[in-house]
């Protein structure tokens, strides 16, 4: 069937990339044409970026075009011992406030998993991404799946990334893609999943920590 795509980059603030002081992390989310039809904030600041890198907290508010705020993302922060019976979680709010969904991340040998569950916390869809030695990637492949993982029915990735290379220069870049006709919900769990996905593999520095 038909695809839909969404375009997440993130966008600078030149004073605040210079003086280190950086208040939030600002993305605009585009449509297959290039049009901003969302603009995300990530409120936490570059101290704690740093130094709880991918185990950080973080709340991000999503934006429509006139300001409203219509999607919210909660992940709590998490310790750096974490082992397979440690499950991360993130929460998405649409509107903020109603509880649509819920992300788990789950221990799996060989790759990372993730379930999407709906607002009473029944499983709907899994997200696995790519066989990895490190917490960090530099090429993101993240596949939604059915539950019994034979149907792949849509993707999380940076490999659309040159599409919007010419908006920043080393901006977080990545693609969400999916089926026209996706539930609503589930697509906002998807956008919401997108940002704890990149959070934690993707973009990071040597001690792998996101900047």
């Amino acid at each position: 069937g038909a695809l839909s795509l969404l375009l997440v980059c993130q966008r600078f603030d030149l004073l605040e990339v210079l003086s280190c002081f950086e208040t939030s992390k600002k993305y605009e989310v585009m449509n297959n044409q290039g049009q901003r039809i969302y603009f995300a904030e990530d409120r936490s600041n570059c101290f704690l970026r740093y130094l709880c890198g991918p185990s950080r907290s973080f709340t991000i508010t999503i934006y429509d075009n006139i300001g409203r705020d219509v999607i919210t993302v909660h992940k709590a922060l998490r310790c750096s011992c974490c082992w397979r019976n440690c499950y991360l979680q993130k929460v998405i709010e649409a509107p903020p406030g109603e509880k649509i969904g819920y992300v788990y991340q789950y221990f799996h040998p060989l790759w990372p998993m993730f379930k999407i569950k709906n607002a009473n916390k029944e499983d709907i869809m899994k997200i696995r991404g790519p066989c990895v030695v490190s917490s960090c990637l530099t090429d993101l492949n993240f596949n939604l799946l059915s539950l019994d993982e034979e149907i792949v029915i849509g993707k999380i990735s940076n490999t659309w990334a040159g599409f919007i290379r010419e908006l920043s220069i080393n901006a977080d870049k990545f693609g969400i893609q999916f089926p026209l006709d996706l539930d609503v919900k589930i697509k906002a769990l998807m956008l919401g999943a997108s940002f704890l996905i990149v959070s934690l593999f993707l973009f990071c520095d040597g001690k792998g920590q996101v900047p």
